[in-house]
């Protein structure tokens, strides 16, 4: 697939979607453990997210990383943004600057209390 068509996918997946996680599995079944972090943490804060597995579709996976200009998966982003990849969603999450952003956005967080 050309790479324009993968930009395109890419950038309706990101801005049609308030939360996209790109990574190895699903956020029921990931397969690897930065993308399984990423997606505990999205479940724990109870943020509805869409995530695409980019071990189905190569184009993706190399597409995801030249579109952000970002070597690893996973990849979060929030409205359109791009946020960044585990250790940066972790840090954000443990400063609370995660759930800030979302709330900021309108992103709704269901937190068990």
């Amino acid at each position: 697939m050309p790479q324009e068509q993968i930009f395109d996918r890419i950038k309706k997946e990101v801005t049609e979607n308030d939360v996209v996680l790109y990574m190895k599995g699903t956020k029921i079944f990931p397969q690897c453990g930065f993308s399984a972090l990423v997606a505990n943490i999205l479940n724990m804060l109870g943020v509805d997210y869409v995530s695409v597995n980019v071990l189905e579709d190569d184009d993706i996976r190399q597409g995801i990383k030249d579109y952000s200009n970002w070597p690893t998966i996973p990849q979060l982003y929030i409205k359109g943004e791009f946020i960044g990849g585990c250790d940066i969603v972790k840090e954000m999450f443990e400063s609370g600057e995660l759930q800030e952003m979302l709330t900021d956005k309108g992103i709704t967080l269901q937190v068990a209390s």
